[in-house]
């Protein structure tokens, strides 16, 4: 059986989630990797067999998408090119994690894909979202377009809804408390994030940032580049996270038991959802870095509050299902 495993590659959700389940499919049979994106540093063990430009955004330095750096990064002939040209037919099952160039393929050859992500989540309008609507469910429903879906999500919305698949790296990591807080905000520049965390007390952070390629302190704040071993060190051995309004991050920290604090980005809807499905969950929620910011990291740091989920390992048993229920025997 040959599988193409098509991943989004702008932020390092997708490519974590897809360590896990690319050894998973290739149980079954012969799997071809495809990534379209710019703006991951995780990388996958295995080999790609396509690589795409795709539709990416660009993370600001202000809490929101850089508009400007989008548009010049933005390559509208070279999308549909590689939409028309990418061969489909030789594939006994397409998996889709929200990457556009094949979902526009396979719809144009007229070939099924599933959805393997937390995107197609939304596809239930049980998935919590905020009550104004917004231009971006457009977004999530045309900008990868597929035939069935496999979902992801803190909880169970619906009957096609799994709870997060949590690393195996994760799932087996020792965790402690050596009393750091770990900072993922890809959003927000560096300089402007220490400003603020230096006026906390006898508190230390380390940031994981995209834009650092070598390791500084200043005052109480490290910052690291992001680098997948010591960012899971890092989140294994701290007391909370501070993070966006991503999904897969908040919910390995939910999963190790830390405490988590979220800052989805300006202007970014699915954040917003996630960040809204959290606060459900117990987990606080800013939405700027403003005048009140260390206010509002002060009274999370003195509440000693954890939230207990349960996402049990089943990653396993839902690629057997989706193997059995879309591959004709």
């Amino acid at each position: 059986m040959k599988i193409l495993y098509a991943i989004q590659g702008t932020g390092n959700g997708h490519i974590s989630r897809a360590r896990e389940i690319v050894p998973l499919l290739q149980k079954y049979g012969e799997v071809d990797l495809l990534v379209s994106g710019t703006e991951a540093e995780v990388s996958l063990a295995q080999p790609l067999k396509y690589k795409f430009h795709g539709f990416s955004f660009v993370f600001g330095t202000n809490g929101g998408v850089d508009n400007w750096a989008t548009l010049k990064l933005m390559n509208l002939p070279r999308l549909f090119k590689d939409i028309r040209s990418l061969p489909l037919k030789q594939y006994d099952l397409i998996i889709n994690d929200f990457e556009p160039v094949s979902a526009w393929a396979c719809k144009l050859q007229k070939i099924p894909s599933v959805s393997l992500s937390h995107q197609c989540s939304f596809v239930s309008p049980n998935t919590p979202r905020p009550v104004k609507w917004s231009y971006a469910e457009w977004l999530l429903k045309y900008y990868s377009p597929t035939t069935y879906h496999i979902g992801f999500h803190f909880e169970r919305y619906d009957d096609f809804i799994h709870t997060p698949v949590i690393r195996s790296e994760i799932r087996n990591l020792t965790t402690s408390n050596l009393g750091h807080y770990t900072v993922y905000l890809p959003a927000y520049d560096d300089k402007l994030l220490t400003r603020h965390l230096n006026k906390t007390k006898d508190v230390q952070w380390q940031i994981f940032s995209k834009r650092q390629k070598t390791h500084y302190r200043e005052g109480n704040v490290e910052i690291f580049p992001v680098n997948n071993e010591a960012f899971n060190k890092s989140l294994a051995s701290c007391e909370g996270l501070l993070t966006g309004g991503g999904f897969e991050g908040p919910a390995e920290a939910l999963y190790l038991q830390k405490k988590v604090l979220m800052i989805p980005m300006k202007g970014q809807y699915e954040q917003q959802c996630n960040a809204l499905a959290a606060s459900r969950m117990g987990v606080p929620v800013i939405h700027e870095i403003d005048d009140q910011f260390v206010f509002h990291i002060n009274n999370w740091l003195s509440d000693d509050k954890k939230i207990r989920v349960n996402f049990p390992d089943e990653t396993a048993q839902i690629i057997d299902n989706m193997i059995k229920r879309f591959v004709k025997p």
